[in-house]
This record gives structure tokens, C-alpha cells and sequence, in this order.
């Protein structure tokens, strides 16, 4: 029989997996951000490329980015839609660092242009795992979205992203989610009810 983690043991392994999480998404060749509606990448590259140096295509459910004549940068599957019309990408300059001029010679070039990608989510009810299928995974239970993004949400949208953010969290360890809960609270006020019936068999749909 298996026993549930403790609290310590728990913490230690949320560590780990952060650590190694943290560690696949600084090997990729761009990095992202998502709040529950929308997601934005951002692409370092040279800054000697102008826009149409670049062949960027989005569509409903695949993104496609790079240098044009050269191995895409990102080239895969969303793991949602999105709604391609709400989407775009930009080339961005980004100002020069005030050290920038008292490099060696023999130092690399920085990247001093970025393109940045913005991706509205069909679903607004959802987190991302990774900005394309086949990119490492981020575990989605573990995002706590700012208290200012959710008060900027009307109230029914807020309470369907905290109730699910709640059944993640209750799923992740093991506990019934909320509406679980609620059939539980209705099973042990109808036992009290009717005490001369057997549950011991009763399943949860």
C-alpha cells in the first residue's frame, strides 16, 4: 500500500521538477509568457535583418517562424486554436545596453532585435503547456496568475478561473474537485437523512 507524500517530500519534488522545467525552457530559442487569454513569445535574432528578411506564418492551429532561407526557429502544432485574426508578430529594435561599445572586438554580437509573436487563445479558459507540440511541457497546475489579471476579469469569468485553478491543484494532490466535493456534501446529507440505507458501495459519477 502506498503512502501519500509528505509536505517536505512533496516540496522537494516540486523543486526538482521546477529546476528541470526551468532548465528546458532556457534551451529553447525563444522565450514565453501567457496569461489565460492570450500568449506572447519573443525571438532574438540579429539585428543587421530587417521584417522581410523574416517568413512568419500563423495560422488556427500552427506557427511557423525564422530567417527566410534557414531552418525555422519555431516550426510546429499549437496545442490549441487561436483566433489568427487577433494574432500578429512584430520586429522589434531593442535599445542598445550602454556597454554595448566597450565589447572586445573578439566578443559576440548580441542580439539587438527581437521578434515578438502574440498568440489570442480561442479557449480564454485555458493554460498552455508549450508554444508548440513538440516543445518541452510546463506543468499548467502550477500557475498563479496575478491577483490584478484576475480583477480585471468580470465576475463569472473570475470564478470559473479560480474554480478551476482550485480543481487543478485538488487533482494534482489527490483530492476531489469542487464539484466532487459538492456530490460528496449532497451524498453525506442524504446518508444523515436516511441512515437505515447502506453506502458502503456507493461510487462517485
Amino acid at each position: 500500500m502506498s503512502t501519500s507524500p509528505t509536505p517536505e517530500e512533496r516540496e522537494k519534488k516540486d523543486a526538482e521538477n521546477k529546476a528541470r522545467e526551468d532548465e528546458e525552457q532556457s534551451k529553447l530559442p525563444y522565450k514565453w509568457t501567457q496569461t489565460i487569454g492570450d500568449l506572447d513569445i519573443t525571438v532574438p535574432v540579429p539585428g543587421n535583418l530587417k521584417g522581410r528578411d523574416f517568413a512568419v506564418t500563423i495560422s488556427k492551429t500552427k506557427l511557423k517562424a525564422g530567417v527566410k532561407g534557414q531552418p525555422p526557429i519555431i516550426d510546429g502544432e499549437l496545442p490549441h486554436s487561436i483566433h489568427v485574426d487577433e494574432s500578429s508578430w512584430t520586429l522589434t529594435t531593442l535599445p542598445t545596453p550602454p556597454s554595448a561599445g566597450k565589447a572586445p572586438a573578439s566578443a559576440p554580437l548580441q542580439p539587438s532585435k527581437v521578434i515578438d509573436i502574440h498568440l489570442d487563445k480561442s479557449n480564454k479558459m485555458e493554460w498552455w503547456p508549450h508554444v508548440v507540440t513538440s516543445a518541452p511541457k510546463i506543468d499548467t497546475s502550477k500557475i498563479t496568475p496575478e491577483n490584478s489579471k484576475l480583477s480585471d476579469l468580470d465576475g463569472e469569468t473570475r470564478g470559473m478561473v479560480e474554480k478551476m485553478m482550485y480543481d487543478q491543484r485538488q487533482k494534482e494532490m489527490g483530492k476531489p474537485t469542487s464539484e466532487e466535493e459538492g456530490k460528496l456534501a449532497m451524498l453525506k446529507k442524504f446518508q444523515a437523512q436516511h441512515p437505515e440505507m447502506d453506502f458502503s458501495n456507493a461510487k462517485m459519477g
